[in-house]
């Protein structure tokens, strides 16, 4: 298949895979289609139908796997990846790296903030919202919310701000 010819430094699907086991060997854990995709689409030559087009071709290669609604890199994958990953641009690679640190700081921040809610059996709900230090909790609170609405609001809200949250708390609590 012709693919249409775009900006960029990468314009066929030999490279786009490259690309993708590239950025898969580079996050730790599993990606939705939706993270891979913004981690993917770096450069200006990939077009998103030859990527999702890309993303099953490695899936039924088993380069990839699905499970659920993440992908991961099997070991096949891995191996591939490793080899094959010089022969992308200098550009691009660079490119697809940073994005992949940003992803991985974002991981590593949501991974230290726990939410959760549950229903009172007298009406409400008990919120609690806990932030760690990647070592242990530094912070964690229960909250008494009206409703589920409430509750995820709350949730939503200390995910946005832990760390706002915990040091406007933090000078309160000294001051």
């Amino acid at each position: 298949m012709q693919m249409e010819r775009n900006f960029g430094f990468i314009h066929d699907k030999l490279e786009i895979k490259i690309l993708i086991l590239f950025i898969m060997r580079r996050v730790p854990e599993p990606v939705t289609f939706d993270a891979l995709t913004g981690l993917t689409l770096c450069d200006d030559g990939i077009s998103y139908f030859a990527f999702s087009e890309c993303v099953a071709e490695l899936v039924q290669t088993e380069h990839l796997r699905f499970e659920g609604d993440k992908y991961s890199l099997t070991k096949k994958g891995e191996r591939n990846g490793k080899v094959t990953e010089n022969s992308l641009p200098f550009s691009v690679r660079m490119s697809a790296e940073e994005g992949a640190v940003a992803f991985r700081a974002l991981q590593d921040r949501n991974a230290m903030i726990k939410t959760s809610h549950a229903s009172n059996p007298d009406g409400g709900c008990s919120v609690t919202l806990s932030l760690s230090d990647g070592v242990g909790k530094i912070a964690s609170m229960e909250l008494f919310a009206a409703d589920e609405k409430q509750a995820l609001a709350l949730e939503k809200g200390f995910r946005k701000n832990a760390e706002s949250i915990y040091k406007a708390l933090i000078e309160m609590i000294l001051n």
